[in-house]
């Protein structure tokens, strides 16, 4: 019987916010470019369920790019008016468009001039007709078996959000370094470090010149403990990397005169390299696309700067 149920709480739910997609026309651009153009915070307000929603959809506005905070409608009639400023945009969320505590902040926004941006079931609604732009959120049915308790319009309410927060997205070119600096906490902020706070520098970082010996070598890598050594020339410039693999290799290829060898003939050339600025994630995967468990960190000349092991990723938890 559960199972019978979730199964139709999700199938109406799916349906309404698929039913979404062909009532998408010119009004829901308007609504973008309304928000794309404001120049103080969308602010997004509602009551009850729809308050709800509306505390998400501020909050993923403000985690990409657009400054926005959610108003609750019961205490804006209460002071919280205050919070306005003529630049703002208002993101009003009503099933019925008659939400009383909506209705009574309409005189403020029009004399602040505040353009208004509705998500409402209802078109033909008092709230509708004081808004700018109307986006149509209507459901064919509830989710809830009495067909009473807000579900498939809440569902249907919060996917038009991430519509218009994603659009607005990709309208403000907003990219995955911006998403960074504003993510530094967390999983997602780890996931988003870039490689200079993470690399081997400096007496940390394994390094020797190309004509250095195989004991040399391997007094370096022991040292410095992450596997490996780069060699580079005397202006540090890269020139190739020495692993553990490496050596195994030439040591099995030529046992006899292994300790005679420089880095120069024992290294391998044009090593995997990225740039400080790049993000751990993007490092996790490269190391994975190609089965190795290091990359070295050059600058835009190719002059060495670090070293970033698997393991510095690891403890960072990313899988």
């Amino acid at each position: 019987m559960s199972l019978e149920t979730a199964r139709r709480v999700l199938r109406i739910e799916s349906e309404a916010i698929a039913a979404l997609i062909d009532r998408l026309d010119a009004r829901f651009e308007n609504a973008v470019t309304a928000l794309f153009n404001c120049k103080g915070r969308v602010v997004v307000t509602g009551m009850g369920k729809s308050g709800l929603i509306g505390r998400k959809i501020s909050a993923t506005f403000s985690s990409i790019g657009t400054p926005s905070f959610f108003l609750h409608a019961a205490e804006a009639a209460h002071g919280d008016l205050g919070m306005l400023v003529s630049d703002d945009v208002v993101l009003a969320i009503s099933v019925s468009g008659e939400t009383q505590e909506l209705l009574d902040m309409i005189e403020t926004l029009k004399r602040l001039g505040i353009s208004l941006v509705t998500l409402t079931a209802n078109s033909r609604s008092t709230l509708a007709a004081a808004s700018d732009v109307v986006l149509d959120i209507a459901v064919k049915e509830e989710a809830c078996s009495l067909n009473l308790a807000p579900t498939a319009s809440m569902a249907a309410a919060l996917a038009m959000g991430d519509a218009l927060a994603i659009s607005l997205l990709d309208h403000r070119g907003f990219n995955q370094e911006d998403f960074a600096a504003l993510h530094p906490g967390g999983k997602l902020g780890k996931r988003l470090r870039r490689l200079e706070s993470l690399m081997h520098s400096g007496e940390d970082l394994p390094c020797v010149g190309p004509a250095a010996k195989m004991p040399d070598i391997i007094y370096e890598m022991s040292r410095k403990g992450l596997g490996l050594t780069a060699v580079v020339d005397g202006g540090n410039k890269l020139l190739g990397i020495i692993t553990d693999g490496d050596l195994r290799r030439v040591m099995e290829r030529r046992p006899k005169d292994v300790l005679d060898l420089a880095a120069s003939e024992c290294m391998t050339k044009n090593p995997t390299t990225l740039h400080a600025g790049e993000l751990a994630a993007a490092a996790l995967r490269i190391m994975e696309q190609k089965k190795i468990t290091s990359v070295l960190v050059v600058d835009s000349e190719r002059r060495l700067q670090g070293v970033v092991h698997i393991h510095d990723l690891w403890t960072l938890q990313l899988f």
